[in-house]
């Protein structure tokens, strides 16, 4: 890795290059790297004292900027608009510039300082936070609320981002609230928020939604989510003459953990009294709440709900999806019909998303009518217009990039194989990168274990949205610098943005490679799965801990450790050694080979359970007599978003590895192969896999 010292000398150039003020010397020793990482810790203590007193210290250190904007950062409440000022003066084009104005923006956005806003926001270059967003739309609304084009663009862009926010934020609150006063958002899109906020079990946005337009009704939003049943029962209703929108996201609420009871809400008791969009959306949550409690609840029972959906527009984007899903496993063939008419209701956004685009043409070729009279296509043959429409929407998105996109490649008839390589990069490239200040910078952060906030100052460094961003050689050639670094989490993420040209063995490294292959040859493991997991798992960071505990390259749990270290006759086996690298994979490995010999060899089932734990995937699989299908039609249905996305993106790097690894085409479609209940000829699961 580059030495600390060039770093520094590499920072001190480019910063008097960029006049940038600074002290007497640049170059970073032990103790200054120690004070940047004590005044990160009293900065996430709001320790004001401390960093007020470190700070002197930490100048011209080549993170300097970080120690100044956590300083300002800790106490900007009580700071001044000239010190701000100051601040964006001496560090000006960097992140922590930027950074500071974001926080200095959100600030003056909840005190109403709109003049102050209106001036600053020119400059905020980052342009990625929804609430600085909706606090900007307020006051372009404010400035000429006559302009009813104008007016109609704003509330469009407010209702998105205010629905997109999962948590309640005053900025996009206030923007709402100013578009229903302003009548250009109206009462339906605030409830619309209520639900969205329910659906989610967020309290706080559901109430902030709901004080909008009924602030009589706020408390009563708190006893239905802490009480949905309570809340609906008749004499409840009667006593508070509760409105009808409450008792929506009161069935709502309650469908989360009882659909039974909501479906007997619906049915019996409060169906009746609600619009016929209210009813189609609630309808629409319980098919959803159906439809996730695979292997337990038949897909037939979710359609069922689906069905009691008179408009399918009335339901958003994620309800559809998961009809879609339902319609994937309904019985041994999907229900291709109800795929379609899922998909067509989306919204263009949604149904342009790969996955989407991927199921809608094959529910396309799977319909064709027989007696569709073929056309003329460009090569002079005849095609049916429905397959021509299929085919368009397959090569819309083939390519090795991804889980669906490798899959239409293969419904084209290619297999996964690795592109031609891009032109070398020129020395005059890579020098960009290694003189690049905001690359060494972050680079210099997690050298010194500052890692969130270099990867921060790397992502704003090859991202600037109002810029343009890095063009595609030179996210190439950023990627590089980060790969010669052994930063491999950025060199991947690096690589991974480029849209013209794909460098797969730049996406797809293989460090430790010995130790790796190796080890997975050892004991029967495609050294290709292994890698396509840690490549999901750690991006190869090797002092990588995940928020539950998991540590190293493979992400292993202590208790997991410690029972795989056991079955696989490792003795002596203390936790601490996770952080050993090949100790970590020998774990891993181990684990990923018991959980994949105890569900049948299947590469799906196994990354779920190294996800999820075996448990859940074995329910997943359906119980004895459920329909056999596709793997691919199982991944998508997985209930939880991360493992979901999780089993899709592990086998879509292990095909990837596996042509690198390899130099052979592969077949993505030959590792999902299919999913059904345990053989009752198959060995009795074993329970007793952490």
């Amino acid at each position: 890795m580059l030495s600390k010292f060039l770093f520094s000398t590499v920072l001190a150039a480019a910063f008097c290059t960029a006049a940038m003020p600074q002290t007497a010397s640049s170059t970073s020793t032990a103790a200054g790297d120690n004070l940047i990482v004590e005044m990160n810790k009293a900065f996430k203590r709001g320790d004001k004292t401390r960093l007020s007193q470190m700070l002197p210290q930490a100048r011209g250190h080549a993170l300097e900027p970080w120690a100044a904007y956590w300083e300002l950062k800790a106490r900007l409440g009580d700071a001044s608009a000239q010190e701000v000022q100051d601040f964006i003066a001496r560090y000006a084009g960097s992140y922590q510039e930027d950074r500071l104005r974001n926080d200095w923006l959100l600030l003056l956005g909840q005190r109403r300082d709109w003049a102050a806003f209106a001036a600053e926001h020119p400059q905020y270059r980052m342009g990625d936070d929804k609430e600085v967003r909706c606090y900007a739309l307020l006051v372009e609304h404010l400035k000429n609320p006559g302009n009813a084009a104008n007016s109609a663009r704003i509330a469009d862009e407010v209702r998105k981002s205010w629905f997109s926010q999962r948590d309640a934020d005053d900025g996009c609150t206030a923007a709402a609230e100013r578009m229903v006063g302003s009548k250009n958002l109206n009462i339906e899109d605030v409830w619309q928020k209520a639900r969205l906020a329910t659906e989610a079990n967020r309290p706080r946005a559901a109430r902030d939604a709901v004080a909008i337009i009924s602030p009589e009704s706020v408390g009563m939003v708190t006893e239905l989510f802490n009480s949905p049943a309570k809340f609906l029962s008749e004499k409840s209703i009667a006593v508070r003459k509760t409105r009808k929108e409450l008792i929506a996201l009161a069935i709502i609420k309650l469908a989360g953990s009882d659909s039974d009871g909501a479906v007997n809400m619906m049915e019996i008791k409060w169906g009746g009294q609600l619009t016929s969009e209210e009813r189609n959306w609630v309808w629409g949550v319980i098919g959803k709440q159906a439809a996730t409690r695979m292997g337990t609840v038949p897909a037939s029972e979710a359609l069922g709900y689906f069905k009691k959906v008179s408009k399918d527009s009335d339901l958003t984007d994620d309800m559809l999806g998961w009809k879609v899903r339902a319609a994937l496993r309904a019985g041994n063939q999907p229900s291709w019909r109800e795929v379609l008419s899922g998909i067509n209701a989306m919204s263009a956004e949604a149904r342009n998303e790969p996955v989407w685009t991927y199921w809608k043409a094959r529910a396309l070729l799977a319909t064709i009518p027989a007696a569709q009279a073929p056309v003329a296509s460009a090569a002079g043959t005849g095609i049916a217009p429905q397959r021509a429409e299929a085919l368009a929407l397959m090569q819309s998105i083939a390519s090795v990039r991804g889980f669906y996109e490798q899959l239409a490649l293969e419904e084209l008839g290619q297999k996964i194989s690795a592109p031609p390589k891009p032109a070398p990069l020129a020395a005059e490239e890579q020098e960009a990168a290694r003189l690049n200040i905001g690359l060494n910078r972050a680079a210099y952060a997690i050298a010194v274990g500052l890692r969130p906030e270099g990867v921060r100052e790397w992502n704003y460094s090859t991202n600037l949205a109002k810029t343009g961003g890095m063009t595609d050689r030179e996210l190439l050639a950023a990627a590089q610098f980060a790969c010669d670094r052994q930063i491999w989490d950025r060199c991947i993420n690096t690589s991974e943005r480029t849209k013209g040209v794909i460098d797969l063995e730049q996406r797809f490294p293989t460090p430790f490679r010995e130790s790796v292959v190796r080890r997975a040859q050892t004991i029967s493991l495609d050294p290709a799965f292994v890698y396509g997991l840690i490549r999901q798992e750690s991006r190869f960071v090797m002092d990588a801990r995940s928020g539950v505990g998991a540590s190293g390259l493979m992400q292993v749990m202590p208790a997991t450790a410690r029972e795989t270290a056991r079955r696989i006759g490792m003795t002596g086996f203390t936790t601490d050694q996770l952080n050993d690298r090949d100790t970590n994979i020998a774990i891993g490995t181990g684990y990923l080979k018991l959980v994949l010999d105890d569900l049948s060899g299947s590469m799906a089932l196994a990354a779920a359970a190294y996800n999820a734990g075996p448990g859940r995937p074995r329910t997943w699989r359906g119980q004895s007599g459920s329909p056999t299908i596709d793997a691919a039609i199982w991944a998508e249905n997985v209930p939880f978003r991360e493992t979901r996305d999780y089993v899709k993106k592990v086998l879509s790097n292990t095909t990837n590895y596996a042509a690198l690894l390899t130099g052979q085409p592969q077949s993505l479609k030959a590792r999902l192969g299919t999913v059904g209940p345990r053989d009752a000829n198959q060995p009795e699961p074993d329970k007793t896999l952490p």
